[in-house]
């Protein structure tokens, strides 16, 4: 039985309806020479083996990871070991399914924050992300506003993740250490404060972009009048976007 199943032959809509795809899809895989049908019938019809459902197979793996038609044709004619190619396609599987939990993980706070009418801090709102395409989808709001806002388009600079990872992390730690100063009802002036701002500007003028007291007194200021951020600071503690703005002012005098 096995072996009149291998040796079965499947029309070109048999095997759309195995494999989940469209006839015009398996046509223009044909014209393209990725998936060659294995033979046509004398009434033209296009008949396909187990070795071509196989390939199949390896396209729509390739397919599902965003991999080019043309690249993976290079890929599949490049390797005759099946098992080496299910194995790199495994690993590439997984690699996607662990940045998309990344990404469920995240949605799933974000409804948290949603549902309770709040706003996440940002470094929360970008834990995790370390590619630039999910650095870019997870901005996408922010540079959405700052465009229909502002005119000015965030998402076309690129984004190196390594840089904005450190950058988030260290907005993390000021933004922290500057809401619980508020908490404690330490002076926006006093040098615990003063002190955390050197630190923040010294992290950026290292690790860029360096910002001066007075650039970063314009930034506080933006925050202050722009709802967006605002709001978002508002959410982490309230009255600190105010007492960030005070901070900065008396810092830069």
């Amino acid at each position: 039985m096995a072996r009149e199943m291998d040796e079965k032959a499947y029309t070109v809509k048999q095997v759309a309806q195995l494999a989940g795809v469209t006839v015009k899809a398996l046509h223009h895989y044909d014209a393209l020479g990725l998936l060659r049908p294995a033979s046509v019938s004398p009434a033209g019809y296009r008949l396909y083996g187990r070795k071509e459902l196989e390939r199949l197979q390896q396209i729509l793996f390739y397919r599902e990871l965003d991999v080019p038609l043309k690249d993976i044709q290079l890929l599949l004619d490049g390797e005759t070991d099946r098992a080496q190619v299910l194995d790199q396609q495994r690993m590439l599987l997984q690699k996607r399914r662990a940045r998309l939990d990344r990404v469920i993980d995240m949605i799933e706070d974000s409804i948290h924050f949603a549902q309770r009418g709040e706003h996440m801090d940002t470094h929360s709102m970008f834990h995790g992300f370390k590619t630039e395409e999910e650095w870019k989808q997870a901005m996408a709001s922010h540079n959405k506003h700052v465009k229909d806002t502002y005119g000015v388009d965030l998402a076309k600079e690129p984004i190196d993740p390594q840089e904005m990872n450190a950058s988030a992390a260290e907005a993390k730690k000021f933004m922290d250490s500057m809401a619980e100063a508020l908490r404690n009802k330490a002076p926006y002036n006093s040098d615990e404060v003063q002190q955390l701002i050197t630190e923040h500007l010294a992290f950026l003028q290292e690790h860029g972009p360096a910002t001066s007291k007075e650039g970063f007194l314009k930034q506080t200021n933006f925050f202050l009048d722009d709802a967006f951020h605002r709001d978002m600071l508002e959410s982490q503690q309230t009255g600190l976007a105010y007492y960030l703005a005070a901070a900065a002012r008396a810092h830069a005098q």
